[in-house]
């Protein structure tokens, strides 16, 4: 991803389908978010201009920016708008999966295998990347693994043509300027013909699915060809992501985070992304971990993650955590990426249950419910169907009005309680 816009917080912003995949208000928020229209919804200037009058007043601009006439011309050589991509962009599923169908598969015993594979086959590599970087080999051939398993699955759109839809007519016509710009600059630098700049419809390219603002500020030659070729090199790939994580706060030697199991009676309002404690206080609240001695330094700020409620697993996580949701701001993604790169060393087994008789709230049902909390006295925000913290917090308030653990987490059996108050 998933991710603008801010390209440190927004690596995956606009990666709606991958950060679809996860629950409970996972999704990618920006630093720097631009104006949106309603789904489905062009703007007034989208609606009066043809794509030709777009990219003429477009050409004007990225050559302000310093992109040649050359590359601009032969970068949209034959390219018009893609109908795909503005349904994509336009779509909104009505079920999202939960965190454990999205972690069976993200950590599937083949990724782990595949991953192991990769891991002795880069190791000279990840070696030196590991040397330059910081950053832990697992959790960046984790990131490798999900983002194209391993560079099987890349993307096949046109990236020149994909953003230049999305600033066309797209919902976020902003950012697919800013991304088009940067676009061209990479083609502009010789890193890639564009003909080879393929990605997602989003725009997120290569094997490690950067956005071209992200590509620009963390990609990096590493194999010395004179390039940055996170589509064909795969060391180029790895190092980049190393980099990114490593700008992004990474702390050599610190896990991720780990398994803990909670004390009977435990405040489970706590559990809370904005609370931050030393690993070694909340052991002085009964929280331990859930398989071995908490790694790392117990001075170490973690928070206590429950992604599927009180009745689920429960996790401390670190800020490497937080250094993985910088480059895509779903929990669900950052576990998976934590659990994998934990599986690559053959750990990641869970001691807690996910609650899998939970059925997930399509999207009008979370709609309701931030609806109904509005008109009990709570304060979601907008009934948008995005679990955020604002509607987690309304929750938690309401949970502990009728005497229920304090997790914030959204459920059918607590809307049916809306409805019934």
């Amino acid at each position: 991803m998933r991710k603008p816009v801010s390209s440190v917080v927004g690596q995956r912003c606009l990666l709606v389908a991958a950060l679809s995949l996860a629950t409970f208000g996972l999704l990618s928020s920006c630093a720097e978010t631009p104006r949106q229209d309603a789904p489905g919804t062009p703007s007034a200037t989208q609606q009066t201009q043809s794509f030709a009058q777009w990219r003429d007043a477009f050409r004007a601009q990225a050559l302000a920016a310093g992109v040649s006439a050359q590359t601009f011309d032969t970068a949209f050589a034959g390219i018009e708008p893609d109908d795909a991509v503005i349904a994509a962009d336009r779509s909104q599923p009505e079920f999202t999966r939960p965190v454990w169908q999205y972690l069976e598969s993200a950590v599937s015993p083949a990724r782990v295998r595949n991953g192991q594979d990769r891991l002795l086959q880069n190791a000279d590599a990840l070696q030196r990347i590991d040397s330059t970087y910081g950053v832990d080999r697992e959790a960046v051939v984790a990131i490798w693994g999900m983002e194209s398993n391993f560079g099987q699955q890349m993307g096949s759109k046109n990236v020149i043509r994909s953003l230049a839809t999305l600033a066309y007519e797209g919902r976020r016509p902003d950012f697919g300027r800013d991304q088009l710009i940067a676009a061209l600059q990479i083609l502009q630098h010789g890193d890639v013909p564009a003909s080879n700049m393929i990605g997602s419809w989003a725009g997120a390219m290569g094997q490690t699915q950067f956005i071209p603002t992200t590509y620009n500020r963390y990609a990096v030659d590493f194999d010395g060809d004179g390039r940055r070729d996170i589509w064909g090199s795969p060391t180029d790939a790895l190092a980049s992501t190393a980099n990114y994580l490593g700008t992004s706060g990474w702390r050599r030697g610190q896990s991720w985070g780990f398994e803990v199991l909670l004390p009977q009676g435990f405040d489970y309002a706590q559990a809370d992304m904005d609370i931050r404690k030393p690993v070694g206080e909340w052991q002085r609240l009964g929280v331990q971990p859930a398989n071995s001695n908490p790694p790392g330094d117990p001075q170490a700020s973690a928070s206590l993650l429950l992604p599927a409620g009180y009745r689920g697993p429960a996790f401390l996580v670190t800020d490497n955590f937080r250094a993985i949701l910088k480059y895509n701001n779903s929990t669900s993604y950052a576990l998976a990426v934590g659990l994998l790169a934990d599986s690559l060393k053959g750990g990641g087994q869970l001691v807690g249950h996910w609650p899998v008789e939970d059925t997930p709230l399509a999207r009008a049902e979370r709609i309701e419910l931030q609806q109904l909390l509005t008109t009990h006295g709570y304060q979601p925000g907008t009934a948008d169907g995005i679990i955020g913290a604002n509607t987690r917090q309304a929750v938690r308030a309401y949970q502990k009005s009728i005497g229920l653990p304090a997790d914030g987490y959204p459920t059918l059996e607590l809307l049916t309680r809306l409805r019934g108050a």
